[in-house]
């Protein structure tokens, strides 16, 4: 049985894991990636459309100069995306992100089972939680700088907006907000680096407290060689 000390840090690791996990399906499932304002002419007036989406779906809004709302329309993202570009940089986030969401799984497996056993593998200790915490980690630095590329660089709003309206001649500004499904990966973020170093702490102590009886006899006192 593991040692009281190793139960209860290996379980903080464990809940900070599967805290990640469940962030990660949030993330996955909710459209408030980001809202944006786009702004074009169109027949000697300008038109705003206000979207809101994530990886999946969204809704947009149409609103004229004069002030003249157009009722709330959903779209799919996937579908609203002509561009190989913006479509093939979305799907990219959404592999980075189930593949996150895979080692975020293998990471509590592997805190869980430090919490209740002592494993004799080397993977399945400290090593394994380091490897899974780690690669999580970068898959959601991933998609977190993924995501801001698609829609400022690649114009995903305004491709987005196009297919909101009809007649839309020439694009005139954007401005973009990003929201709480987006913030939530630096949420995961520190959730892996709160793992990663509670088991760092435990793994360094133990390496210390071995080094300490490993040491030589000649460090011994002198009673006890001539003993």
């Amino acid at each position: 049985m593991p040692s009281r000390k190793k139960t209860a840090m290996f379980g903080c690791a464990f809940c900070a894991c599967v805290s990640s996990f469940v962030l990660i399906c949030v993330a996955l499932g909710t459209q408030r990636w980001v809202s944006s304002n786009v702004r074009f002419a169109r027949a000697n007036t300008s038109v705003t459309i206000s979207l809101d989406y994530g990886l999946f779906q969204g809704t947009c809004e149409q609103f004229v100069e004069a002030g003249l709302q157009v009722s709330k329309k959903t779209f799919q993202v996937a579908d609203s995306l002509s561009s190989t570009k913006t479509r093939s940089t979305n799907i990219a986030i959404v592999v980075v992100l189930v593949l996150s969401l895979l080692s975020s799984l293998l990471s509590s497996g592997f805190t869980c089972t430090n919490t209740v056993s002592n494993p004799y593998q080397t993977f399945l200790g400290p090593i394994g939680v380091y490897t899974w915490n780690s690669t999580c980690g970068i898959l959601t630095l991933l998609a977190m700088i993924l995501f801001p590329v698609n829609t400022e660089a690649h114009n995903l709003s305004e491709e987005l907006a196009q297919g909101c309206s009809t007649s839309l001649e020439r694009h005139l500004s954007s401005q973009h907000t990003y929201g709480y499904s987006y913030w939530i990966l630096l949420l995961i973020l520190a959730l892996n680096v709160v793992s990663l170093t509670t088991i760092y702490f435990y793994d360094h102590a133990r390496y210390s407290k071995k080094k300490e009886q490993e040491r030589p006899i000649e460090n011994a006192p002198k009673d006890v060689i001539l003993f």
